[in-house]
């Protein structure tokens, strides 16, 4: 009999590691309850539209990564791979959207079908923050505020920069869209064979491609700042002021994007090379479009989740 082991991309939780595990998650739980956060939790398993309804059923993560299955029902079910849409869809099920601001805590379980690798797992486990109510920049500020509070009690911070871009309103991304498009159609023969797909159905994840000739070829595109309008570049002022005035330090990153149509105006990343390569700890944005999506009125949100292994490794 052969002997057993834990399948392919999990691991055993042994004391020492959960206790480096619970420090972490202790400590986002207390910094964030400075700002009003409270804890909760989702099912670990939703109904798959939860996931691919937002996400698109083209997009990488529902093509690739999820792991969804149909029970002895017939329903199609997905482990989540990540918590945002799980925590809106609460609100939405749940009728609070009558109690608007909502705040809230989690930490959980996460799962994506990927290649396992150093700090990246196929169950892995992250902390996060969802505002739920607020459409204004202060919301953003607040937000990414907590985070760093939680990056700082961790002594994490002094490794980190905040990379911070706007990703703009929704007229904003359609005209920086259609000159993006433009331009990589122009240039399709250059492309890897993942952004020629992306040119098709996603063209914006393109801007976030780790292949050496995509990126050169970015340099000269379009540029995503340069089609922000009036509304778009206030709150993005606005944001950026508030986090001069708390004393947080950001650096401009044009290329940090979220491709998903839901994603708008703030998209933040706290990101350390004390891993050996740069990689990011904590990240979020503003996603004011996603209640919509799943079926409920529009709410807007703002958020982030980090990953606990990654963080352990630091702390």
């Amino acid at each position: 009999m052969s002997k057993l082991q834990p399948v392919r991309g999990t691991a055993d939780l042994l004391p020492d590691v959960m206790a480096q595990h619970r420090l972490v998650i202790d400590t986002a739980r207390h910094a964030t309850a400075r700002y009003g956060f409270q804890e909760m939790a989702t099912p670990i398993f939703e109904f798959s539209e939860v996931f691919s309804r937002p996400l698109g059923e083209s997009s990488d993560i529902v093509t690739k990564e999820n792991y969804s299955f149909a029970d002895r029902g017939g329903e199609q079910l997905t482990l989540r791979p990540e918590n945002t849409a799980g925590v809106v869809r609460a609100m939405i099920s749940g009728g609070l959207t009558q109690s608007l601001p909502l705040k809230y805590f989690y930490a959980g379980p996460m799962f994506r079908y990927e290649r396992p690798q150093k700090g990246r797992m196929r169950q892995f486990h992250q902390v996060g923050i969802e505002y739920l109510g607020p459409n204004d920049a202060l919301a953003d500020a607040e937000v990414i505020s907590a985070g760093a509070r939680f990056l700082a009690q961790l002594d994490v911070l002094p490794h980190c920069v905040l990379h911070l871009n706007s990703l703009g309103d929704v007229e904003s991304r359609q005209a920086y869209r259609a000159a993006l498009v433009g331009f990589l159609q122009t240039h399709e023969s250059e492309l890897s064979n993942d952004s020629k797909r992306r040119l098709e159905v996603n063209p914006l994840r393109i801007l976030d491609s780790k292949d050496d000739g995509d990126r050169d070829l970015l340099q000269t595109a379009p540029k995503l700042r340069d089609y922000l309008n009036a509304v778009s570049r206030a709150h993005f002022h606005t944001l950026t002021a508030a986090l001069d005035a708390a004393e947080i330090t950001w650096a401009f990153d044009p290329l940090l994007v979220r491709g998903l149509d839901y994603y708008c105006h703030t998209a933040f990343e706290f990101v350390t090379d004390a891993l050996g390569t740069q990689g990011t700890v904590l990240g979020g944005g503003r996603y004011d479009g996603l209640a919509e999506m799943l079926g409920g009125p529009a709410v807007a949100g703002v958020g982030w989740a980090a990953g606990i292994e990654r963080l352990a490794m630091l702390a």
